[in-house]
This record gives C-alpha cells, sequence and structure tokens, in this order.
C-alpha cells in the first residue's frame, strides 16, 4: 500500500469557501475516482491556510489508474475552475507505509 499526501497554500482567508466548495461537490467526485480517503485536513498551528489530504492506493499503478479516471470525469473538469482560483501552491508526495504500521 502507497499513500500520496497532497497538500495546497491557499490564498489567505479561503479555507472556509474551499472546505465548503470540496465538501458540497467536490469530495463526492474524488471519492467516486479515488477510493480510500485517510484524512482531510486544514492547518491550524504552523503554516497556515494549508489543506493537507491523503489517500490510500494498492500501488503506483493503481493511483496512476484512478486519478486517469478522476481528471477524466466531466463534473471534476467543471468543479476544479471553482477550487483552482483558491490555490496558489501544490505539492504531491508519495509515501510508503512502514512495515510495522498497523
Amino acid at each position: 500500500m502507497i499513500y500520496e499526501m497532497r497538500t495546497y497554500r491557499l490564498k489567505t482567508g479561503t479555507v472556509p469557501a474551499y472546505l465548503k466548495l470540496v465538501g458540497e461537490e467536490g469530495i463526492a467526485i474524488q471519492r467516486g475516482h479515488l477510493g480510500h480517503l485517510v484524512g482531510y485536513y486544514a492547518t491550524e498551528i504552523g503554516p497556515l491556510n494549508e489543506i493537507v489530504h491523503v489517500w490510500g492506493y494498492r500501488d503506483l499503478a493503481d493511483r496512476e489508474t484512478r486519478r486517469a479516471a478522476l481528471a477524466a470525469d466531466p463534473a471534476w473538469a467543471a468543479f476544479l475552475p471553482k477550487i483552482q482560483a483558491l490555490i496558489e501552491t501544490m505539492e504531491s508526495k508519495i509515501l510508503r507505509a512502514a512495515p510495522f504500521q498497523p
């Protein structure tokens, strides 16, 4: 199993609007394609105005297939501009679980 940790730095003051959009529309589209959502977070201490979400995949091939399906979904293409206007930077990391992780 691998995990993808995506971190978005949002424009100052836009976290509530971003979370509302994702909660009301975007997360259902993502879950339909990406599958296993490990967690979705907003920072409170440290770098502010950040959103971090973690998705689990069987392997890199599974991630590639699922992300391609999401990108090809017209509903996702229609939704993306709504949140892209709020995002300043994006970062994606692929994490491999330690052998002793439950």
